[in-house]
């Protein structure tokens, strides 16, 4: 983005740094978190003069909106420090656009390209030290808005929050899932905001995720909410699934999140020349395939993970287990994509982004 348009952003440094008490070898997902954050907020219809400031509580009124009728979108993003030393994003144009379409069918505002790029990148810059060099080591970056407007009436709010928290990370996921096909809970529906990086989607799928854990199974792989034939995603990923050596994945819609990492694959795969369909696959396709020895491999991909590979699914109390792969589509698909996040491997996409 052209640096002339990005915001006036004030900066209150933190008077110590907490990053040397930090062991980034042991690192649980999203429990660290850097010395500042982005604060942006939205009232009296525009957007106020954003703020780097250091991290830490804030106070907000118990009538907030956000905690009555859950007006709270997010996204899930990474930086990467490359050989080189230098620090890179992804995609973030395809996280922001995402980011705003979350908002729009939540009813609230849209945040402008100037304050979600450009304050990003101010405060990645500023705490680059945060970024570990090292495949599998990233920052990973979580903007995300709500509605601090106070008052109980079912309307959505005129006030709101903008943030950006980083949180060093390394694999999100590790080793292989088991996961149980959904025939009752449903993800989301059609009409509904499936599509959205809402807060209420993922609170949604807590309940039924722990019945699977119970059970044994990592994860769920959801199927649609009218006839629960139709695989759609699996836990908070988008899935895929490679019968012979074809991979299939479900089109995006209004109960399907368009996923930054799943749109990469797809694209990556039909640049290695893999054949692809992006199609509804259904649960007595999937089980046929498993029956028959053609289905070859079921992985989730996401932000996170990158790729979750999945070692076997339950349908109706039936576990099928999968033969591992001498060479696994998966894996070879993950390693192509994060060469290409750590700069170990050329772009030709014009994915990354420097700092």
């Amino acid at each position: 983005m052209d640096a002339a348009n990005t915001p006036e952003i004030t900066f209150l440094k933190a008077s110590t740094s907490k990053i040397d008490s930090v062991d980034f070898e042991n690192l649980t997902f999203g429990n660290v978190f850097t010395d500042h954050m982005l604060v942006c907020d939205f009232k009296d219809g525009q957007w106020q003069s954003p703020i780097i400031k250091p991290y830490e509580p804030f106070l907000i009124d118990p009538s907030a909106k956000v905690f009555h009728y859950g007006q709270a979108i997010f996204e899930g993003m990474k930086a990467y420090r490359d050989a080189d030393d230098q620090v890179w994003l992804f995609r973030p144009d395809q996280n922001m656009d995402r980011f705003n379409k979350s908002a729009t069918r939540l009813a609230m505002p849209e945040v402008p390209e100037s304050l979600f790029i450009g304050g990003l990148q101010q405060l990645v810059a500023i705490e680059k030290a945060w970024v570990k060099g090292g495949k599998g080591n990233s920052l990973y970056i979580r903007p995300f808005m709500i509605a601090i407007g106070s008052g109980v009436i079912a309307q959505p709010s005129t006030q709101y929050r903008f943030m950006i928290i980083l949180s060093p990370a390394k694999s999100y996921y590790s080793g292989e899932v088991k996961v149980i096909i959904a025939e009752h809970y449903s993800r989301a529906a059609n009409g509904g905001i499936g599509a959205a990086k809402a807060a209420g989607n993922y609170s949604a799928q807590f309940y039924p995720t722990k019945l699977a854990n119970e059970q044994g199974f990592q994860q769920i792989i959801w199927t649609d909410d009218a006839t629960h034939t139709k695989l759609e995603e699996a836990g908070t990923m988008n899935v895929f699934f490679r019968i012979n050596d074809t991979l299939i994945t479900a089109p995006t819609s209004e109960r399907i999140l368009d996923g930054v990492t799943r749109k990469s694959l797809i694209d990556l795969a039909q640049k290695e020349g893999i054949a692809v369909e992006v199609r509804s696959l259904t649960v007595a396709e999937l089980v046929q395939a498993a029956q028959e020895g053609s289905l070859k491999e079921m992985f989730g991909a996401g932000t996170a993970a990158v790729v979750s590979p999945i070692k076997g699914f339950q349908y109706q109390d039936h576990y099928y287990e999968l033969t591992p792969q001498e060479q696994p589509m998966a894996l070879f698909l993950k390693e192509k994509l994060t060469n290409i996040q750590y700069k170990l491997e050329d772009d030709p996409f014009g994915w990354t982004v420097h700092v």
